[in-house]
C-alpha cells in the first residue's frame, strides 16, 4: 500500500497531528534549536549551578535577539523648583517583550531670575516649551527613532540633530517671513542695547574752555541664541538612549560613555573634583551686592567626595555661626537660593570673602593651600544697558574698564580667589584682555559656553563652563570636550531635573578635571553628589581608581594658546 494510501486511512485528527510533529521538526532543524539544547545542557551539566532554571533563563537570554526601540513616551514632570519639564522614557523589545528601559530629562534655559511682571508671560512659554517637546517625543521622534538600536549612539543623535535643524529653520523661515509684513517702524524694535548707550560723552574743563572727550563705545549686546520650542526633547531623548544602552550592555553610564568617547573603556578612571557653591551674592539673594552669583570652593585635588563634602558641610555650619552672632560682619539676612547655597545679603563684594576668610580661619582650614575659591560673576546678566556699565550692587554702577580695576583689586587683596567665571560680557574683548594680562599668573578667567560652544575664543580665557540643556545629544557634548581639550568643567543649570544624577556619570566617563554640581542642599544636587560618591567607590573596589594629578590653582593653569597647539598636535 503507498504512503498515500495509507495516509488516507488515517483518521484526520491523527493526521493534523502528524503534519505538525513534521512541521516542528524541520521548524526546529532549521534554526538549530535541537544543537542549541545539547549545547544548553551539556553546559548545565558542566556547571551545575545550584539554580538550574536561572542558570537556563541567562543562557538563552544572551542568545536573545538585541533589543530595538519600541516607543518613545514624552511625559510633563516638574523638576526641582516646581516648574514643568520635560521627561524622556524609552521603551525596547527585549525577549519578545516590551520593557521601559530608561528615562532622563535635562535642564531648560530658564532660570530663576524672573521679576512678578514678567513670571506670567515666562510660565506660559515654558509651559508651550514643555507641551511641544512632549509632542516632538511622542508624534515624530517615535516614529523616526522606532526599530533603531540603542547602542548605536552616533546614528540615534545624528537622526535628532537632523530633526532639530529641519524644525529651526522651518523656525526661521516663519520669523523671516513675519519680519518682511512688518512696518519700517516695528522692524527697528531689536532687542539690543539702545544706540545711545553705544557712545557716551562727557564734558570737562581745560584752561577755561570746554572740551569734550569721547569714552570708548560701549559695544552691543550680541542678539541671544535663540532658544526653539521643545528643544529640551532633543538633550533627553539622547540621554536616555545612552542609559539604555549602558543598561543593555550591563555596564554603568560612565563607563559606556568613556567607551564613546575613547573608542573602548578606558583601564582607569579619576573621578573629577566637585567644586561646592558656599555663597550667593547674586540677583537673588538679599543686601545690595548681586555681582558675586556664587562664591564656589575649590578643594585640595586627591581628596574622596566624601571628604569634601564633609570638610564643606562643617565650614559651612561655621559660616552660619559667624553669621548669625557676628554684627560687624554686615549680615541682615541668610537664606537658602536656588543653588543650594547659603545667600547672605551684603553690600560689598569683600564682605562675603571676608566672611570664608573668617570661617576658614576659626576651622582650622588654611585658605588658599588646602582649599581655593572661584567667583561667578556672571556678569552679563548685569549689565543696564541703557547707561552701557553693569550693575554690581543696588545703584552701583561700574563700566567695564571701571569693573577691571575692581576685580584686580578683589584678587590682590585675596590671593585664594584663583578662578573668575563670566566677568564681563563676550562683547568687552578688550576688558577680557586685559584683565587676563594682569591678573592671568594667579587667576584664571572661565567663560560659559553653553549656548557659545562654536563662538570665536574669547582672549586670555583658560578654562569654558559647559551645561547640559535643550538639543544637546550625548555626542554633542563629547565632541564639544574634544575640542576644548582640558579646559572644561560641567555644571549645573538652575533648572535641574529632582532624581537625574546622570551629569555625575558624564563628567567621570568624559574625564573631566572638575564638575560644578552646586550647594550642597536639595534633591536634585545630593543625588548627583551621592552619585559621584558612589561612582568613586565602586572604582576604588575594582582596583581602576586613580588619583589624577591636577595642576595646581589657578585652574587650567595652560594658556589658550598653548591648549589649541596641543590640540591640532593630536589630530
Amino acid at each position: 500500500m503507498s504512503y498515500q494510501g495509507f495516509m488516507s486511512r488515517v483518521p484526520k485528527e491523527e493526521q493534523d497531528r502528524y503534519d505538525m510533529k513534521t512541521a516542528a521538526a524541520e521548524f526546529y532543524r532549521v534554526n538549530g534549536v535541537p544543537q542549541l539544547i545539547e549545547r544548553a545542557l551539556n553546559e548545565l551539566f558542566s556547571h551545575q549551578p545550584e539554580d538550574l532554571h536561572g542558570y537556563l533563563a541567562n543562557y538563552f537570554t544572551n542568545l536573545c535577539a538585541p533589543p530595538r526601540i519600541s516607543r518613545l513616551k514624552g511625559r510633563e514632570v516638574y523638576d526641582a523648583r516646581g516648574q514643568l519639564s520635560i521627561e524622556a522614557e524609552v521603551f525596547c523589545i527585549v525577549c519578545n517583550k516590551e520593557k521601559s528601559m530608561s528615562s532622563a530629562a535635562v535642564s531648560s534655559h530658564f532660570g530663576p531670575n524672573e521679576t512678578s511682571l514678567v513670571w506670567k508671560a515666562k510660565s506660559q512659554e515654558r509651559v508651550d516649551h514643555v507641551m511641544t517637546a512632549a509632542q516632538w517625543i511622542n508624534g515624530p521622534l517615535n516614529n523616526m527613532l522606532k526599530g533603531q538600536n540603542p547602542r548605536d549612539q552616533s546614528d540615534v543623535d545624528h537622526i535628532l540633530s537632523n530633526f532639530f535643524m529641519a524644525r529651526f529653520l522651518e523656525e526661521k523661515d516663519i520669523q523671516k517671513e513675519e519680519e518682511e509684513s512688518r512696518s519700517p517702524s516695528e522692524a527697528e524694535l531689536v532687542l539690543t542695547c539702545p544706540r545711545s548707550a553705544q557712545t557716551k560723552k562727557k564734558k570737562s574743563v581745560d584752561k577755561g574752555k570746554k572740551s569734550i572727550t569721547v569714552e570708548k563705545p560701549f559695544p552691543p549686546a550680541e542678539p541671544p541664541e535663540p532658544v526653539l520650542p521643545g528643544s529640551s526633547a532633543i538633550g533627553s531623548v539622547s540621554l536616555a538612549v545612552a542609559k539604555t544602552a549602558a543598561k543593555i550592555q550591563g555596564i554603568p553610564l560612565y563607563k559606556y560613555i568613556a567607551a564613546l568617547k575613547n573608542g573602548k573603556a578606558p583601564a582607569q578612571f579619576h573621578i573629577p573634583v566637585p567644586l561646592v557653591t558656599l555663597l550667593s551674592c547674586g540677583k537673588t539673594s538679599p543686601g545690595k551686592l548681586i555681582l558675586l552669583k556664587e562664591v564656589i570652593l575649590i578643594p585640595k585635588a586627591g581628596q574622596r567626595v566624601k571628604q569634601i563634602i564633609t570638610m564643606t558641610l562643617e565650614l559651612q555650619k561655621e559660616m552660619m555661626r559667624i553669621v548669625n552672632t557676628s554684627t560687624k560682619a554686615g549680615a541682615t539676612q541668610a537664606m537658602l537660593c536656588d543653588s543650594g547655597a547659603l545667600a547672605v545679603a551684603y553690600e560689598r563684594p569683600e564682605q562675603p570673602l571676608d566672611l570664608i576668610t573668617e570661617a576658614c580661619t576659626n576651622s582650622g582650614l588654611a585658605l588658599g593651600t588646602e582649599i581655593h575659591l572661584a567667583l561667578n560673576c556672571a556678569a552679563p546678566e548685569l549689565v543696564d544697558c541703557s547707561k552701557g556699565k553693569y550693575e554690581v550692587a543696588t545703584a552701583v554702577l561700574k563700566s567695564p574698564d571701571e569693573l577691571v580695576d575692581m576685580y584686580q583689586s578683589l584678587i590682590s587683596k585675596y590671593p585664594a580667589v584663583v578662578a573668575l567665571i563670566d566677568p564681563f560680557r563676550r562683547e568687552d574683548i578688550d576688558q577680557w584682555e586685559k584683565l587676563s594680562d594682569m591678573i592671568g599668573d594667579s587667576c584664571s578667567l572661565l567663560s560659559d559656553i553653553t549656548f557659545k560652544s562654536k563662538a570665536p575664543p574669547l582672549p586670555g580665557v583658560r578654562g569654558h563652563i559647559l551645561k547640559h540643556i535643550h538639543e544637546t545629544t550625548v555626542s554633542d557634548l563629547i565632541c564639544i570636550i574634544s575640542e576644548h581639550q582640558g579646559s572644561v568643567l560641567m555644571g549645573t543649570a538652575c533648572s535641574e531635573p529632582c532624581s537625574d544624577d546622570s551629569l555625575s556619570d558624564i563628567a567621570v566617563g568624559l574625564g573631566l578635571d572638575y564638575v560644578k554640581l552646586g550647594g550642597l542642599s536639595g534633591a536634585e544636587r545630593m543625588t548627583k553628589y551621592n552619585r559621584l560618591i558612589y561612582i568613586e567607590e565602586e572604582l576604588a573596589q575594582q582596583g581602576i581608581l586613580v588619583s589624577e594629578e591636577k595642576h595646581p590653582p589657578p585652574l587650567f593653569t595652560d594658556k589658550p594658546q598653548e591648549q589649541s597647539a596641543t590640540a591640532e598636535s593630536t589630530v
